[in-house]
This record gives structure tokens, sequence and C-alpha cells, in this order.
């Protein structure tokens, strides 16, 4: 546990990979990343669970600004930091940004593009009562389905496990609901309000965003040919060519 968030870390020395997953997920969701950031990372990374995700406590709260105060505590050491945010952790990726100074951000999978019934419908999400399951292969399934991961991992995945939460031989999702209530990212904002390198990604086959919604903010826009919206998932390798800057 640092700052008060359940974290998974390694390396050492400079610069520091701030990994943040999105809506649903845990850090454990980058464990494909481990062995390839051992050979090619030069220096720390930290993989925090989000407020209200895996084992670290839930917020108030939940805004984007809210999120990304309470991972700030995280980036110390004085150094260069690169932030890598997947979906809700990419635009929190941003607004730390916003914050302190961090050398660069990519954004993967960021949904820019809100219509009003995909805001009632979070809405709807967020209001909705914590749900109890009798096994925790019903709950697991349930985190699959809610983080976007069915397919990708199985269900016995540490990933999920971190996921899931047992109480008095119940399950339910670790997650807290009213994260999804998190809102509509102010891009223009965001990626105006810091001097950070900014680049926004998609997996190709994204359903949640297309490369002219990126393009319109003005920053260097990458398609990852044959992934999704979870490409840190489905190709850890191939999406760590977006810190090409950075690894060795």
């Amino acid at each position: 546990m640092e700052a008060d968030l359940r974290v998974r870390a390694g390396g050492d020395g400079e610069p520091l990979l701030l990994l943040l997953h999105g809506l649903g997920a845990t850090g454990d969701v980058w464990s494909g990343w481990w062995p390839e950031l051992a050979n090619r990372w030069p220096g720390r990374w930290i993989a925090p669970d989000l407020p209200g995700h895996g084992g670290s406590p839930a917020l108030p709260e939940y805004t984007f600004d809210a999120l990304a105060e309470a991972v700030r505590p995280l980036v110390t050491g004085g150094g260069p930091t690169v932030v890598l945010g997947h979906s809700l952790g990419g635009v929190v990726a941003l607004a730390l940004a916003a914050r302190l100074p961090v050398a660069a951000v990519i954004g993967l999978g960021i949904k820019v593009a809100w219509s009003d019934e995909d805001l009632d419908r979070a809405g709807a999400m967020a209001d909705r009562p914590v749900a109890w399951f009798d096994s925790a292969d019903e709950a697991a399934a349930r985190h699959l389905r809610v983080s976007g991961l069915a397919g990708l991992l199985t269900p016995d995945d540490p990933a999920v496990s971190a996921g899931i939460h047992e109480t008095g031989g119940r399950w339910r999702l670790a997650l807290d609901p009213r994260a999804f209530g998190v809102g509509k990212p102010d891009m223009a904002a965001l990626v105006a309000g810091t001097a950070a390198a900014v680049t926004l990604a998609r997996g190709e086959h994204d359903p949640m965003n297309t490369d002219d919604q990126l393009r319109q903010w003005g920053v260097p826009v990458v398609t990852l040919a044959g992934l999704g919206h979870n490409a840190h998932v489905e190709s850890p390798r191939h999406c760590l060519e977006l810190l090409a800057d950075h690894v060795r």
C-alpha cells in the first residue's frame, strides 16, 4: 500500500513509469507488462488500483480531479515521470499532468465523444446498489464483463481475483459503482492544461473511439493495428512501443 492505494511496483531509479488502469479494472491488469518492463524499462514503475477499485479505498465523490489527487503522492523522487493510462486512467493521467511536472502522457483508448444517452447510461450504473453473488465464479464473470476483459483474461487470473471481494460467504465486485458517475472528460482543457508531451492512442478495432475523434485535439495519435479497446492486455509488447522514446 502506498498513499492509501494498493499498488504493484518494480524496478528502481529513474525515470518513473506510472500505469493507470481503466474503469472496473485493477493495477494487476498490467501484469503482462512486468516481464517486458524488467527487460526494457530503465527505471521504476508503479501500477496502482485507482480509488474505488481493487484494494484501494473509495472516494466520497468520483471526479477526474479527485482521482488525480489520489495518485499524485505516488510521483516521488523529482526525476522524469511518464504516465500511461488506459481509458479512465488516460483521463486521470492528463488531469495529473496538470498538477505536477510530467515528461509525457500516453492516453490509450480514451472515450472522447459522449452522447446524452452515454451519460445517462453511466449515471444509471452509478446509481445501482452493490450486487452480491453466491460464488466467486459468478462475481468473477461479472467483473470480466464490467471491465471489458471477458475473453481476454480467465476467471482465475490474479487481475480478476483482485477485482472481487468476499464478505460473509458472499461475493461482490471490488469496484465502487459510483465510479461510473465520473462524467465526460473536457479533453480540450485537459490537453491544453499540461506542458507534457501528450500522445493519444487506440486499438484499431476499439469501438469507443475513432482516429478522427482523437486527432481533433492536435496531439500525435497512434493506432495499434489489430487490437481493440483493451490493447494493453491483448498485446503488451505491441503497446510498449508507445513508450519507444523511453525504453531500452
